[in-house]
């Protein structure tokens, strides 16, 4: 099984409501363990914020699973404004991983605009498409992976996006709470 996530990313200081709290990284890293254990995961696509993104990524990479990271404009930047903004070693995490997946020859960086609060939804179908690509070459099955609270915040809650758009295509839906 293909897997295309989304996820949240770890929660502000000033999150209110909590979304994903930084006290719960390890039961999360677990519980994506496990759902990758139990439903047969060879192969993860996702982008690399801190939280869900990363600890799946480092759940594949120990389980030596396929990964693809996409992302919505170059790594270098990515980096500055989606993992390093929430402090902790996710920096690190993140530059070991881009390495791991540049080594592979399995990150897509794609050349949307930052500043446009669509990218990160377009981002959604470039993961959608990556991660039907990859199920279409390796004859695997596709579905979506939502690592979140269970909440969606609304119409640019791009974890509910993603689950809407992998919905309105078939595939199946998985979960994994944060809280």
């Amino acid at each position: 099984m293909i897997i295309a996530l989304a996820g949240r990313r770890i929660d502000a200081p000033d999150t209110n409501p909590p979304r994903f709290p930084v006290a719960n990284v390890a039961l999360v890293k677990v519980r994506i363990a496990e759902f990758m254990q139990s439903h047969g995961v060879t192969g993860l696509v996702c982008a690399a914020s801190c939280g869900a993104d990363l600890l799946a990524l480092e759940v594949a990479g120990e389980r030596q699973l396929r990964r693809r990271v996409v992302l919505p404009f170059n790594h270098q930047l990515f980096r500055a404004t989606s993992v390093i903004d929430r402090g902790g070693d996710w920096g690190k995490r993140y530059d070991r991983i881009i390495a791991e997946v540049v080594a592979e020859d399995d990150l897509i960086e794609y050349a949307h605009d930052p500043n446009d609060s669509a990218t990160w939804l377009v981002g959604n179908h470039d993961i959608l498409k990556h991660a039907q690509a990859l199920a279409d070459e390796t004859r695997s099955y596709l579905a979506a992976l939502i690592v979140w609270e269970g909440n969606s915040r609304g119409a640019d809650d791009v974890s509910g996006h993603l689950k809407a758009e992998a919905e309105a295509r078939g595939l199946g839906i998985a979960k994994v709470l944060t809280l």
